[in-house]
C-alpha cells in the first residue's frame, strides 16, 4: 500500500511512518517542518532503512498540495495528522488553530477525491467528548462543539466534515482515530517527542525536568476526586499509536468509523511522575498549582471497538514509555537540532 502521511516528520507521523515502512508499505511524507526539524526525516529512513520521500509543503494550499500528490502518487490512503496541537496555544490563537485545523482536512478530503484515493484516516483527538459522567469512553459516549478550546472544537469540527463528505462518497473509507495521551518514543531513542519553546503536556516537562532545564513540575489541582488527588489521564505508548494507525488502514471498510485509541487504564499525574523517577533514577521535583480552567479530573477510554474490528490493542505500559522517552532524551538532550 502507498500512504500519504501528512504530519509525517512530527512526534506521532514520525514514529507511524516507521510502522509503516517496517509492514512493507510504502510511506510519502508531507510536512511544512513547522513544529519539526528535517532531521526527524533523516532518522525516519534511518529507522525504516528505506529512502522514505519527503515534500516541505502547507497542507493548506490546494493546489501546492495538489500538484505534489500528482507528482509523488499515486496513493491508496492518506493518514493525515498535520495540525496545531498545544491546547493552550489554541486559547491564544483561535484563528490559527480553526483555519489549519480545518482547512487542511477540507483539502485532503478534496485530494481523496480528485485522484480517487480509498482511504482517509484523521488524526482526532478524546478530548472531544464532553461527559465526565460517560466515563470511560466509548465510541458513542456524548461528543460536543460546545467545548474549552479551539483545538477540540477544530477537531470535532472535522470529524462533522467528514460524516457529511461520507454520505456524498459512501464507498470511501473513513476513519477518525479519537487519541489519548501520547508519551514515549521510539525504543532506538533516535526518534521522540520535541516540542518547541516551552512544552504544554506533562511527559515533556518531566523529562525537562529530569534532565535539568527546568526547575520542577507544576501540579495543577491535587483536591481531585481520585485516589491521590491528582488528575487521571489514559496514557499510550506512541509505538502503540503509531501501530494503530497501521491497523485501522490495513483493516478499513467502506464508510465512516470512529476508534478510540488508548489503554483503558488510567494513571495520574503523581504515578506517572513516579514511574519517570523509576525509569530514570532521578528525582523530580513538584510544586502544587490551582487547577487550571478547562481541566477535568478524569479522561480515559475503553479501547474494546479496536480490538474487535482492528485487531489492535496497546501492549507497552507507562513504565516502558519513560524508559524509552528518558532514552530520547538523554540521547538528544537539545532536541532533533541540538538547541
Amino acid at each position: 500500500m502507498r500512504v500519504l502521511l501528512t504530519g509525517g516528520a512530527g512526534y506521532i507521523g514520525s514514529h507511524t511512518a516507521v510502522e509503516l515502512a517496517g509492514a512493507a508499505h510504502e510511506v510519502v511524507v508531507f510536512d511544512d517542518l513547522s513544529a519539526t526539524s528535517a532531521v526527524a526525516v533523516e532518522r525516519i529512513r534511518e529507522l525504516a532503512a528505506a529512502d522514505v520521500p519527503f515534500v516541505k509543503i502547507d497542507v493548506t494550499d490546494r493546489e501546492a498540495v495538489a500538484a505534489a500528490i500528482a507528482d509523488t502518487g499515486p496513493f491508496d490512503a492518506i493518514i493525515h495528522l498535520a495540525a496545531r496541537k498545544a491546547i493552550g496555544e489554541s486559547v491564544a490563537k483561535p484563528l490559527e488553530y480553526y483555519f489549519n485545523n480545518i482547512n487542511s482536512t477540507l483539502v485532503m478530503l478534496e485530494m481523496l477525491s480528485r485522484f480517487d484515493i480509498p482511504t482517509f484516516l484523521f488524526s482526532g483527538t478524546g478530548t472531544v467528548y464532553s461527559e465526565q459522567a460517560d466515563l470511560p469512553f466509548v465510541e458513542t459516549s456524548r461528543t460536543s462543539i460546545d467545548l474549552p478550546n479551539p483545538y477540540s472544537k477544530s477537531k470535532r469540527i472535522c470529524e462533522e466534515i467528514m460524516r457529511d463528505y461520507s454520505l456524498t462518497e459512501p464507498d470511501k473509507r473513513l476513519i477518525g482515530l479519537r487519541y489519548f495521551n501520547p508519551i514515549g518514543a521510539h525504543p532506538s531513542g533516535r526518534i521522540g517527542e520535541d516540542p518547541h519553546g516551552i512544552p504544554n503536556n506533562l511527559m515533556p516537562i518531566v523529562a525537562r525536568v529530569g534532565s535539568g532545564k527546568l526547575p520542577q513540575v507544576s501540579i495543577f489541582g491535587r483536591d481531585y476526586d481520585t485516589d491521590d488527588g491528582t488528575a487521571l489521564r489514559d496514557y499510550i505508548h506512541v509505538v502503540d499509536l503509531a501501530r494503530g494507525h497501521l491497523a485501522a488502514i490495513e483493516h478499513a471498510r467502506p464508510g465512516l468509523e470512529f476508534f478510540n485509541l488508548g489503554t483503558g487504564r488510567p494513571s495520574s499525574v503523581l504515578e506517572l511522575i513516579a514511574a519517570f523517577e523509576a525509569a530514570s533514577g532521578i528525582h523530580i521535583p513538584t510544586v502544587d498549582a490551582p487547577r487550571r480552567p478547562g481541566d477535568v479530573q478524569a479522561t480515559y477510554c475503553l479501547p474494546d471497538k479496536a480490538a474487535e474490528k482492528l485487531g489492535w490493542r496497546a501492549e507497552l505500559d507507562v513504565v516502558q514509555a519513560c524508559r524509552d522517552y528518558w532514552r530520547w532524551q538523554e540521547n538528544n538532550p537539545g532536541g532533533y537540532d541540538g538547541n
